[in-house]
């Protein structure tokens, strides 16, 4: 997606072909599966299959030559790596413009390698930034706790906190100082899942700066210089490049 086209239900003339919009859609879908980078463009087009105009497909069609151009892309697995599992969870306040609501995005690691991601739409509308940021932190909280659990299910024993990186200091603060609840009643009570499990000792809140932020690909369209970073940071790699040629024979 280009980073300077702001969406709406209102972005251009009605497009008519709404049966070739969905399944295009849902082919991007599924390849989110795989690909992380499209994640956030494709959770934000499918938001508008009921309100279709020509501005939308020929984003949808953008992400169709994107691919095109990165068919060696894939995720890459390192032969060794250990479990621990590492998170980063990040908002976009007010991304909608129809609905003033927000984006949450996080990934997780295990060791180094990328084993769960996602871009969704809150279901909530934050006041402000910080508040998106939080229910961020709730977001991926309930994916480390799942992912917890597999790993058990596996056999894998992971005795420590799993940690999860946020570059809003406010929102780690709310997390970890549970005397702001009067200013944060507001907010869904579900969201506050954060401060348990860390209090809990479960979860380990830390800070990373913006500019390290992993997720951010996942909460927001970028230019191509952040983009490029955050790519490499997933662990997507183009199979076809020389030095990995050689560490894959």
């Amino acid at each position: 997606m280009d980073y300077s086209i702001h969406l709406s239900k209102t972005s251009g003339d009605p497009y008519h072909y709404a049966s070739v919009y969905r399944r295009l859609i849902g082919k991007l879908q599924y390849l989110t599966n795989t690909r992380p980078d499209i994640a956030f463009a494709v959770d934000k087009l499918s938001q508008y299959v009921d309100f279709l105009t020509v501005e939308h497909h020929k984003v949808a069609l953008r992400i169709l030559r994107y691919l095109k151009n990165a068919l060696a892309t894939e995720l890459f697995f390192p032969l060794t790596t250990d479990f621990k599992l590492t998170g980063f969870a990040d908002a976009d306040w007010a991304t909608y413009l129809d609905t003033r609501q927000s984006v949450s995005g996080y990934c997780f690691f295990l060791g180094t390698t990328l084993v769960s991601w996602k871009s969704i739409e809150q279901q909530i509308v934050s006041w402000s930034s910080s508040e998106a940021e939080y229910c961020a932190l709730a977001n991926a909280t309930c994916e480390g706790l799942w992912l917890l659990r597999l790993l058990e299910v596996l056999g894998v024993t992971h005795n420590d906190p799993f940690i999860l990186y946020s570059d809003s200091q406010s929102a780690l603060h709310m997390a970890a100082n549970s005397v702001l609840h009067e200013r944060t009643k507001h907010i869904e009570a579900d969201c506050h899942i954060v401060q348990d499990k860390a209090h809990e000792g479960v979860l380990k809140l830390l800070p990373v700066t913006s500019a390290n932020q992993t997720a951010d690909l996942l909460t927001k369209t970028l230019a191509p210089g952040p983009f490029s970073s955050c790519f490499s940071k997933l662990g997507l790699l183009d199979i076809h490049t020389p030095s990995l040629r050689g560490d894959i024979s």
